[in-house]
């Protein structure tokens, strides 16, 4: 009994330690690949000046990651692009009302 219950802890503490490395190992964009936009077409996220936002910010609202990539936006100064549900003016308008 004590050899099984010996076994099954050190399967957990495996385990454990597996999903410790796989985190680690995907790094912090790893958002990217549960993010909506990398499976719609890429071209309605970086709309010509003038064009519209609207089909991208539709995936957006439904994006499970959206804050981190908001974030990610933020921090990286994306100056293209609709990241996070916000265009580039709204994400200056954004960081202005923080400072």
């Amino acid at each position: 009994m004590d050899d099984q219950l010996g076994e099954d802890r050190q399967r957990v503490e495996l385990s454990l330690l597996d999903f410790t490395v796989a985190d680690a190992e995907d790094g912090e964009l790893s958002w990217q690949e549960r993010a909506l936009c990398a499976q719609t077409d890429p071209e309605a996220f970086f709309p010509e000046k003038g064009g519209s936002t609207r089909e991208a910010k539709k995936v957006c609202v439904s994006c499970e990651v959206r804050a981190e990539c908001l974030e990610y936006a933020l921090e990286n100064d994306e100056r293209f692009g609709i990241w996070g549900g916000l265009s580039e003016r709204e994400r200056r308008k954004l960081k202005r009302r923080a400072v």
